[in-house]
């Protein structure tokens, strides 16, 4: 699909070479290629909603389904706590379907997404244990540094 829509463009800014087409021209440049990175992403990953109509509604139902489950109006801190992707396992039919999606991930693939996650889990944890208490959070980051000078 992207190689047609380049395609495409190609063929418009081709055909369209008068004066007078040169701000249209600019103008659906610009304009796909602000949105190139992100336009192609469906067919990527086929378990995504095809609109944004439909991806809103599928964010909605899920936000909706975790405040009925958890009594959380927010949850930011169970995306940040799982990760972005916890959002797909609503696309996943069944238990059979969710381990063929598994099986295909790669062992490096894999290491390097566990490491983004604990990375990421670990940065939330020392900001919450801050909010929580600061004094002792500090008292903490002391101690260790006196340990290790």
């Amino acid at each position: 699909m992207e190689k047609r829509l380049k395609q495409h463009l190609n063929q418009v800014e081709k055909r369209l070479n008068h004066d007078e087409d040169l701000p249209f021209i600019k103008n659906l440049m610009s304009y796909s290629n602000g949105f190139w990175k992100g336009l192609f992403t469906i067919y990527d990953r086929p378990s995504l909603p095809r609109t944004n109509n439909d991806l809103e509604l599928f964010f909605r139902k899920t936000k909706q389904k975790h405040r009925r489950i958890t009594g959380n109006r927010t949850w930011n801190r169970y995306i940040l706590q799982y990760g972005e992707n916890v959002v797909f396992v609503e696309n996943i039919k069944n238990e059979e379907d969710g381990l063929k999606i598994i099986r295909r991930v790669g062992y490096e693939d894999y290491r390097v997404e566990e490491k983004a996650w604990t990375t990421r889990v670990f940065e939330h944890t020392k900001q919450r244990r801050f909010k929580r208490n600061p004094n002792e959070y500090l008292n903490n980051i002391e101690v260790k540094w006196r340990q290790h000078n």
